[in-house]
């Protein structure tokens, strides 16, 4: 796919603004995505962070569950951070009472594992696939990969601990670098779109 690819964000809870921003400035038309039609549009889709739990209830309750978990396992390219990983996970360590996940990448991920909320902190680290400078990301009760299966790539570690993993199509992250000002993790996730053929036509 050539040019300005439709890249949606499912905005039913978090930094979905923030993400959206982010994507304009990687070369993305950005997009909310809230219903199932809307999700038919789009070449890609993020997933933000904000409450794992609160995001796979809402997405049951607005009828995209399944759709969500049929688009991933169909190719869909889908970036997710911090509660955004752990939906991408095909395991939850320690998950909440009746938690599930969308899935996509075959790892096992631990919610919260950075610590609370007044724990927060930004760092800098490289980046598989991120030219430049160390990529800086913000770090909001972050889960982390405890492990990852033959098919997902580490892309990151900080502090001896998987932060970044892309498998395919999907790619996630522990950290939120739409609060940086450094756009070039979105910029990376816009180009596996555009390498994905076919598009919205799918």
């Amino acid at each position: 796919m050539a040019g300005e690819p439709t890249v949606g964000v499912l905005a039913l809870q978090g930094d979905v603004r923030e993400h959206l921003a982010a994507l304009g400035a990687a070369g993305a038309r950005a997009v909310p995505v809230r219903r199932v039609g809307e999700l038919a549009a789009v070449d890609g889709l993020v997933l933000p962070g904000g409450e794992s739990t609160t995001i796979f209830k809402l997405a049951r309750l607005f009828g995209l569950l399944e759709p969500l978990r049929e688009a991933v396992a169909d190719g869909l390219p889908v970036y997710g951070s911090c509660a955004g990983m752990i939906m991408l996970a095909d395991k939850i360590l320690d998950p909440r009472s009746g938690q599930e996940t969308f899935g996509g990448i075959d790892m096992i991920v631990r919610r919260n594992a950075f610590g609370r909320q007044n724990e927060s902190f930004e760092a800098s680290f490289a980046m598989t696939g991120v030219p430049g400078a160390p990529v800086d990301g913000v770090f909001i009760r972050a889960p982390w990969v405890e492990s990852v299966g033959a098919g997902a790539e580490v892309l990151a570690t900080y502090d001896g601990h998987v932060v970044a993993v892309r498998q395919g199509s999907a790619l996630a992250t522990s950290f939120h670098p739409e609060l940086t000002g450094d756009h070039r993790v979105h910029a990376l996730f816009t180009e596996m779109v555009r390498e994905r053929p076919g598009g919205s036509s799918r």
